[in-house]
């Protein structure tokens, strides 16, 4: 029983954590805000999560599964998954130009040690599968040193400091990040053009909008 009561605050921990970074931002949350609207003491929050940053990790982790299912449904292409990985960036950069208390998320998860860590070892582990065709000669370390490089394309492309529109943004970082993998410029152009003719707008209002619900219903 015992067992059982923490896995349920575990779960609730998470469920108001999402709650509060998505609507008040990672930044503007506090762990008192997270134990006062639960109604547990801060130092039983911290017994399940030490610090923010394990709130974040946790949260990091589940969102990079959840987007990565949804993203291999949406591209459904039957041969690879690169399409899944060029709309997922699209879709995020979307949610990031269109929602500034989702940008503080997703910047958050890019700038934290733990968080990050887990991002580079989600997207090393995809890219094996999905770029080894054009990488047959590569190794587990050059896997790991391509997504520090892409992890920082990734994160330029969602912070955005200057005045090139979405469209060019997401573009110019599909092209770098498949450069980097050796995908071959014609195909790089066809995965590009096809993103650019897809609504990844919607796509990242969607991913957003299911994904608190996700935490809600489904943990």
């Amino acid at each position: 029983m015992a067992r059982h009561t923490a896995d349920t605050t575990r779960k609730e921990i998470i469920q108001v954590a999402t709650q509060k970074f998505l609507e008040f931002g990672y930044s503007n949350t506090s762990a008192k805000a997270i134990s006062e609207e639960l109604g547990i003491s801060t130092g039983n929050l911290t017994f399940h999560y030490p610090t923010k940053e394990h709130l974040l990790a946790k949260l990091t982790e589940m969102l990079c599964d959840f987007q990565w299912k949804m993203m291999d449904v949406v591209a459904d292409e039957g041969e690879t998954s690169l399409f899944a990985i060029c709309i997922e960036l699209a879709a995020m950069a979307s949610i990031c130009e269109e929602d500034e208390i989702a940008k503080d998320f997703y910047l958050s998860s890019y700038t934290h040690t733990m968080s990050l860590d887990l991002i580079r070892k989600s997207d090393c582990k995809r890219a094996q599968s999905v770029f080894a065709e054009y990488c047959a000669d590569w190794t587990a370390e050059q896997y790991q040193v391509a997504e520090i490089m892409v992890s920082g394309i990734e994160y330029a492309t969602l912070k955005c400091t200057d005045d090139t529109s979405l469209a060019e943004r997401i573009k110019g970082a599909l092209n770098a990040i498949m450069m980097i993998y050796n995908v071959p410029e014609e195909r790089r152009k066809r995965k590009i053009e096809k993103v650019m003719a897809m609504d990844y707008k919607e796509l990242g209002r969607r991913i957003l909008q299911d994904f608190k619900e996700y935490t809600i219903w489904k943990i």
